[in-house]
């Protein structure tokens, strides 16, 4: 049976007092699972991975990581906090909110100093990811001079090196050119090879096929209403229409290759 790397029991969460956007979410997503959370813009994806990084905290029910519950007061200890941000990467959907540093070679080399790893670890990290991700070139550059595709490179980098047994992202393909997606759907493809637990939030159904065996869909009410297949999803046009995924002209080939818009989100 597969380690349960995440458990949420019922979980709440509020913005503010009249402002609800969970109420009772049970879920369980075990190691090695390749999951894309999928709705339209406002569903709640977004605060879902939130809370799953330990960003944001439930206001009621219960949230468990790697056998622990999770919890705001809990993550107030440095060293849970430290060891939780490096097991589980989280890939903002706007790069500019992850890089900081005057240097590419500094960004990815970032996370892993503050582990306190050693310079010549560091290094290693650092020089095996440009290479792998072929960003070699960008290296003396200043993340803030980059392309939106090449700034997306180098916070994936940059979370990769602290080589994470989790990794979530956030709308990872938004605004990325078609060249920049292929490149990031080959790696997440090649991560989940490896057996890295991958969590995406995507209104983008292509995306959704391509790199995830498991969907859960979120209402526009926040409700999780749909965890199986992601197969099985993509072929139910009246619940991709329900909760504003496709409208009415949107069509699916065979096993939704190929999806025309309009996609909604």
């Amino acid at each position: 049976m597969a380690e349960q790397i995440f458990m949420m029991d019922r979980v709440e969460y509020y913005y503010a007092a009249d402002n609800r956007v969970f109420k009772n979410l049970s879920l369980s997503i075990q190691k090695g699972d390749s999951i894309c959370i999928m709705g339209a813009n406002g569903s709640g994806k977004s605060t879902l991975l939130k809370i799953l990084c330990a960003l944001a905290f439930p206001t009621g029910g219960k949230f468990e990581a790697f056998g622990q519950e999770i919890n705001e007061a809990r993550m107030q200890n440095e060293s849970l906090a430290r060891d939780y941000h490096r097991r589980v990467g989280f890939i903002f959907q706007n790069s500019d909110a992850q890089l900081f540093t005057t240097r590419v070679w500094d960004e990815i080399a970032f996370g892993p100093l503050q582990l306190g790893l050693s310079q010549e670890e560091v290094t290693t990290r650092v020089e095996d990811l440009l290479k792998m991700l072929n960003i070699n070139h960008l290296r003396d550059r200043s993340p803030y001079r980059l392309s939106g595709g090449e700034k997306k490179k180098v916070a994936v980098a940059s979370v990769l090196a602290l080589n994470p047994e989790v990794l979530i992202l956030d709308e990872p393909s938004s605004g990325l050119d078609p060249k920049t997606q292929r490149w990031l759907l080959e790696l997440i493809s090649q991560l989940i090879r490896m057996g890295r637990t991958i969590i995406t939030s995507t209104h983008n159904l292509v995306l959704a096929h391509a790199i995830s065996t498991r969907a859960l869909v979120l209402s526009e009410q926040h409700e999780m209403i749909y965890d199986g297949a992601t197969r099985d999803v993509l072929e139910n046009r009246e619940l991709l229409m329900a909760v504003n995924l496709i409208d009415e002209y949107c069509h699916i080939h065979g096993e939704a290759e190929h999806i025309h818009q309009y996609n909604h989100g």
